[in-house]
Parts: C-alpha cells; structure tokens; sequence
C-alpha cells in the first residue's frame, strides 16, 4: 500500500506539469524560429469559420475541427491562426487533434469584448485596464502548457490608419505585460508578438518601436497583414524585394500573419518567393487567409448548410503551391546576432513622441503573483469601460520577471486548468524530472 501510495502521489503531482503534446517547442532564435535545431517556417491558413462577427471557438467545435484537420494535412501546413477562443473552457482534445496531426496554433489573446479600443485617445486609455488584462492572462494559462502553442498575438491590426498610431503605446504595453506574465508563471517562453495593418504611411515605424527600447517591452517577433502580392506578380514587380531590404537588419522574427490578395485569381505565386532564399534570411513564412468563405470574399472552403465542406478552386491552387515549395535547406540564412532597433521619431504619420508606457493597471499587479482568477469566456460582459485603467506611467525595464514561476498557480480557478490534488501547482516543466527523481528514490527506500 505504500508502495502504491508513492506513485499515486507521484502521478498526482507530476501530471498536470508536464508539457501536453508530442511536437517539440517552437522557441525564437536570432531573427528566426527554431524546433530544437531546425529552423522552423510558418507555413498556415486563417482559421475563424464564421468570421471576427459570429465570435466562436472553433476548438470546441470537436466533429467539424476533425474535418478541418483533415484538409490541414492534405494542404500540407503546420500552422493555424486561430483569432478568437473561449478561454473558460478546457482544449485539450482539440489541441491534441492539431498535435497529433503536426500543427501549430499561432492564437490571438484578444476577442472583440476584450480588446483596446482604438475609436479615441480617451478610449484607449480607459479600454487598457485590469479587467481586459485578466481576460488576456487567463487565456494564457488556458493554452500555455500545449507545447503545440507556437505563439501568441498581443493585438491585431489596432493600429489600422495613418493617423491613428497613438494606439502604439498601450499595443506595446499589452506586449510587455503578457512577457511578464509568462515570465512569472510559466515554465517556457511562449513569443509574444503584434500582427499589425500592412499601413504604407507606418508600417515601418510599427515594426521599428515593437522591436526598440528595454528588451521587456521589445516584443519577440513582428507580424504583419500582406495582401500587396496581387497574381499575376513577382518578388520585384510585388515590391516584396524593397520589404526584405528594409527589414534586413531586423533582429527578430517577421512573418505574414495574412496574405493572399483576391483582387484576381489567386495563383499563390507568393509562396514560392516566401520560402525561397530570397526572402528566408528576413522572413519566416506566413498564414494564408483564409480558410472558410466569408462575405468579405476570401476563403478556400464553401460550408453548406448541412454543415459539409467543399474545397473550391483556391485551395486545390494553394495546395499545389505548397506542395511544390520545399523549405530551404539548412538556416536558410538568419542571423543569430541582433540589436534593438531605434525607435522611429514622431511625425505626421508616428503620433509617438517618447518610449514612455502606461503602467500595468493597479488592480492588475496581483494577477502576476497570483494568477488572474476564474477566466469570463465568451459569455463574458467585456472589458472595454470596466475595471480599473493605468494611472501612470511605467519606469523603464518594470516589465522584468518579478518571481520564479513555482508554486500556487492555478490555484484561483483559471480556465481549462487540470482539477484533482495537484491542479493548484505550478511547476516548471524543467523541474519536473527532478521531483520525479526523488519521488521514485522514496519509493525505494520505503521498499
């Protein structure tokens, strides 16, 4: 019996800290991705059936996710973007069917209850509070032990004009919040990143002040919105050969978190110069939008009302041209070494005079030590004029790791969390062969 009662302990402690799924873990390296050794391409679709407007978690959706997953593996991708989830409900089965199937979920924190609002200056500020944080938090701890989750987006296309860019600050503050939080309480680092309008007046200076100051702010990829790649096109006649020479000296990762233009037929000419060495040694593939047809047009999937789906001409094309575009071999020449960029100066078109952020709203403070508590969902009644917003701003570097992320964690309730004896720990991953080890050494002594 004591026997037994050894390992019982050992499963209840041990259990719910490691790591879920068989996939290794997607980590930044230089201006790159990286599984263990192998550089790592984004290679994915958009996948929201139903669009931004009818806001459900497809992850639940567990019959029409396993007729999906099929069509992921026939177009050959290891990536899907998933923009809205319900971050009070458990995913297990549904990312162990992505796992399963090689794929990794590229996934938004934000939903449209829960967001900045970018409608004005005053909005901004009152929308950056603590209770759209705890919303952000607990989406994290709803997906972060999947080791299938490669990244997380801290905002999508905020920043959507010319001259809206005040919305900079608290994109990036969000940013440097979520980093804090993984630091705290996670046992990995999860890329934190902004997948941003493809604005011609300043997408620059987004990509310039996301990757500029104190490294905890600095988000750890940048992403944006490509659709200027309109077939028939070219890597020149397209101007993606200016983008890679603007980007050249960037020291993180930058992929295409949308690209596909339908102003034409979409020949998905794109994707060979995406994975071709022309582009490698800056870009790291991207997200093909999208996956089901929406009224905006796009999609490469009709769903009946029966609920089947036909593939239509766009995916038999975008199939073929994945299938034929091999990754390059090797590195495919990133760089290993990188600096922080300089932060652009204020303009007509850059409404950002200083590097100064909002502070982490008061109330927020005691989400990083003690987790943000029971998760809204989607039946949430949003975050946008409630709570408490900054009321200051933050010293440089306040956004550093404030604990060891062991003990307590999950304890408050949060979403998708495991139940049982050891649901309240939090114990990296990277000690978890050590309590193993002496659980199993007291097991032999009592024998």
């Amino acid at each position: 019996m004591k026997s037994f009662a050894v390992i019982a302990a050992l499963g209840a402690v041990v259990a719910p800290v490691f790591a879920k799924g068989n996939l290794p873990v997607v980590s930044v390296r230089g201006n790159a991705f990286f599984a263990g050794n192998n550089r790592f391409y984004v290679r994915g679709v958009a996948y929201q059936p139903g669009g931004a407007s009818d806001a459900k978690d497809p992850l639940l959706d567990i019959e029409n996710l396993r007729r999906d997953v099929a069509n992921f593996k026939s177009l050959g991708i290891n990536t899907i973007r998933i923009y809205t989830i319900d971050n009070s409900k458990n995913h297990d089965e549904g990312m162990k069917m992505l796992d399963d199937a090689g794929i990794y979920l590229a996934l938004d924190a934000n939903t449209p209850k829960y967001s900045l609002n970018r409608e004005s200056a005053s909005t901004l500020a009152r929308s950056y509070n603590d209770v759209y944080l705890q919303n952000v938090f607990a989406t994290i701890d709803a997906f972060a032990d999947y080791n299938n989750l490669l990244l997380l987006f801290s905002g999508n296309e905020v920043i959507n004009e010319r001259n809206n860019t005040i919305a900079a600050p608290y994109i990036k503050a969000v940013t440097r919040d979520m980093k804090q939080y993984i630091s705290n309480r996670k046992g990995r680092k999860i890329p934190v990143g902004y997948s941003a309008a493809d604005v011609a007046e300043n997408i620059e200076a987004q990509a310039l002040y996301f990757n500029c100051g104190s490294d905890d702010a600095r988000s750890d990829f940048f992403a944006f919105n490509d659709y200027s790649w309109c077939d028939p096109s070219s890597f020149t006649r397209s101007g993606w050969d200016k983008k890679v020479e603007t980007y050249s000296d960037y020291s993180k990762p930058i992929f295409l978190s949308e690209f596909g233009c339908i102003t034409n037929t979409r020949e998905w000419g794109e994707i060979a110069a995406l994975y071709s060495t022309n582009m490698t040694s800056v870009y790291s593939g991207g997200l093909a939008y999208e996956y089901t047809v929406e009224p905006n047009g796009y999609g490469i999937v009709q769903v009946g009302r029966d609920g089947k789906i036909t593939p239509n001409a766009d995916f038999d094309r975008l199939k073929a041209a994945y299938s034929r575009t091999n990754n390059p071999t090797g590195n495919g020449g990133f760089k290993e070494n990188g600096s922080a960029s300089q932060c652009p100066e204020e303009s007509d078109e850059w409404e950002v005079s200083s590097a100064a952020l909002p502070a982490l709203p008061r109330r927020a403070q005691a989400f990083m030590s003690n987790g943000p508590g029971n998760a809204p969902g989607l039946a949430g009644l949003g975050s946008h004029f409630e709570g408490e917003a900054s009321s200051g701003t933050a010293t440089a570097g306040s956004g550093q790791a404030t604990r060891t992320p062991t003990g307590g964690a999950g304890a408050t309730g949060s979403a998708g969390s495991s139940t049982g004896a050891a649901a309240g720990l939090d114990i990296p991953v990277r000690f978890v062969g050590a309590i193993a080890a002496s659980f199993f050494f007291g097991a032999v002594l009592i024998f």
